[in-house]
């Protein structure tokens, strides 16, 4: 089935919770739905599988408008990160629970069980309820159950979130990949960037309620057409650095001028806000192409392989990251150089102006 949301808008009590979203996904993709808390990645997923009606537009499968038929008429899974299983029912009886609804025949009705909780490692608890699990493992029982169900459209609201590292690595290899198989559009909804570009596939960011970028994934993180996409896909979150060009000169929020040059070169005259992430500013002066600035250490966060340090310099607080273990202490005053080859350059309206990253990797 191909998927298709034509100009969607969906509020409740007055207040706009999806503004105009078109969407197309054709069947057998991996698709991103990236955004931050609040930002319309479970309404939108509710309208896509049928549980909510669009204020206006319309939704189709298939070029046939399905917008106002139920989700129990739709061929559709859908798992949410608070999942939910039937109590007095075992493993077994909730992953087979779709099964015995749609009458599937009992031999198969096994094999698939057994299939899914190999996957997912539940064989050990099939016949435990899910009171007798933990919080992971109940999370993957209904995972389970929207595998068996073999249908078209299957929705992951942040359905990884409360399962250990090396199962949500494992899950994120296996999952696009089974999905893709049976030939459903996968739909992938998560706040983390990381977890976006580990997926694949196509990556829609959503900005309060709107889509505002939709494309190869490994090209909307190296190539946002807006500010509100490059945010939504920064983490940590994007350095941003309003300036003032004028004539032969560039005019920062603190009055300091500098001379346009190279990546500049060719703007308007205006306002303009440079966007550039953490893996892209680094500690230390340098004397090659870039920008140097001086600035006071916030705080250090130390990850093992990587130190994040956050650092006032005087145009709000930056984050630079660092590979290894850096301890700077909070109050050192230090010098932090921008990379100007990866430099996002956003015109007054949020639009992408300038990005010399973007000729580079062409």
């Amino acid at each position: 089935m191909d998927l298709t949301l034509e100009k969607v808008s969906f509020s409740v009590g007055g207040e706009s919770l999806i503004g105009d979203v078109s969407l197309s996904l054709a069947r057998g993709t991996m698709n991103v739905l990236l955004g931050p808390t609040l930002s319309g990645k479970t309404s939108l997923m509710r309208l896509m599988a049928g549980l909510e009606r669009p204020s206006s537009g319309r939704i189709l499968i298939d070029g046939k408008d399905v917008t106002g038929i139920p989700v129990r008429h739709r061929s559709v899974a859908m798992v949410y990160q608070q999942f939910v299983n039937y109590p007095t029912l075992s493993v077994y009886e909730n992953i087979a629970s779709p099964l015995r609804v749609a009458r599937i025949d009992g031999a198969e009705v096994d094999k698939r069980v057994q299939d899914a909780a190999k996957l997912l490692g539940l064989i050990p608890m099939l016949q435990r309820t899910p009171l007798q699990l933990s919080g992971g493992q109940q999370q993957r029982v209904a995972i389970a159950r929207a595998l068996v169900k073999r249908a078209e459209l299957v929705l992951l609201d942040e359905p990884l979130a409360n399962l250990d590292y090396k199962l949500r690595e494992e899950l994120r290899e296996e999952l696009p990949r089974i999905f893709a198989a049976s030939g459903a559009i996968l739909i992938y909804a998560t706040t983390e960037p990381t977890e976006a570009l580990l997926l694949g596939g196509n990556t829609a960011t959503l900005w309060e309620g709107r889509v505002t970028q939709v494309g190869p994934t490994a090209e909307v993180y190296r190539r946002p057409r807006q500010i509100a996409a490059a945010r939504v896909f920064s983490d940590p979150p994007l350095n941003e650095l309003p300036i003032e060009k004028r004539g032969g000169l560039v005019t920062l929020a603190n009055g300091q001028q500098l001379p346009v040059s190279g990546f500049l070169t060719g703007l308007a005259d205006g306002s303009y806000r440079l966007g550039f992430r953490a893996e892209h500013i680094a500690l230390g002066a340098s004397r090659e192409s870039g920008l140097n600035f001086q600035g006071i250490v916030k705080v250090t966060e130390l990850t093992g392989s990587e130190s994040f340090i956050h650092v006032d310099a005087g145009h709000g607080t930056w984050v630079c990251l660092a590979r290894g273990v850096h301890e700077v202490v909070p109050g050192a005053a230090v010098e932090v150089h921008i990379d100007t080859r990866q430099i996002f350059v956003f015109d007054a309206a949020g639009q992408i102006a300038a990005a010399p990253s973007m000729a580079a990797s062409a």
